[in-house]
């Protein structure tokens, strides 16, 4: 099958040659979704190529990390890993191929379908970031890792995709240990929008926007108290609480 190009005014996505109507109405929404991140952060990032795989062991070979990133990641989460982003690249998979990856839970196909939103918040969160990625660097990589829970749970919760994981984050609390706070790089892409869906609740967009695009140099901890102004230990209590009540909704 023969590979083939389709634009808009931001986005440039190269796919099978029968998915053109897909890859359409996909630029559609990327578009729409650019616009509203350009209301939250200081600069969007604009000529930005989609590449959209029809096959998961296409896009597997096309970032041979991510497999590996999803047998580190906790069990529930795997299945939702199914996008990664370069410099100027985001790579997903087919519409169809992201139905057929949908478990039968509630949720689980929207927040799919969402995947090609929270790889190009990546790219954005990255250009009014300078600290997180990308581009990847060995020094940018260790920043994401440590990092791992603000950089997964904003692309999360700016996509929308964390109220849809509310069926998989149920799993991870039944099925794992207690998670760590903040969460660890394995729970980061599960839970981590969690942090940012109650700081909305309590602070405001904004505060969750200045959380997104600030590393405390104190660490973690530092910056959530920051964005919560309250201590880490009052927060991670009221995070737990939060968690409990994803998990039993």
């Amino acid at each position: 099958m023969a590979w083939v190009e389709t634009t808009s005014a931001s986005f440039a996505a190269r796919h099978d040659e029968d998915q053109a109507a897909e890859a359409s109405r996909l630029l559609d929404r990327l578009e729409v979704f650019r616009t509203r991140l350009a209301e939250d952060l200081p600069a969007v990032p604009e000529e930005v190529a989609v590449v959209i795989h029809p096959r998961p062991f296409m896009l597997a070979l096309a970032h041979p990390w991510l497999p590996l990133a999803r047998v580190a990641a906790a069990p529930a989460a795997r299945r939702y890993m199914a996008g990664w982003f370069t410099a100027r690249e985001i790579h997903v998979l087919s519409p169809a191929a992201l139905r057929t990856r949908a478990s039968r839970v509630p949720g689980s196909h929207e927040a799919l379908e969402l995947s090609p939103e929270h790889e190009y918040a990546h790219l954005a969160l990255g250009t009014s970031n300078k600290l997180l990625p990308p581009p990847f660097s060995p020094a940018s990589f260790a920043r994401y890792l440590r990092w791992a829970w603000l950089a997964e749970g904003a692309a999360s919760w700016l996509s929308g995709q964390t109220p849809h994981l509310r069926p998989a984050i149920s799993r991870r609390l039944r099925e794992g240990a207690r998670p760590e706070f903040p969460p660890a790089t394995k729970d980061s892409f599960l839970l981590g929008g969690t942090i940012f869906d109650l700081l909305e609740e309590g602070a405001g967009r904004e505060a969750c926007i200045a959380l997104a695009l600030r590393l405390e140099p104190d660490g973690p901890n530092s910056a959530i108290e920051r964005a919560f102004m309250r201590s880490a230990s009052e927060v991670e209590r009221d995070w737990r609480a939060h968690l409990d009540g994803l998990a039993t909704a």
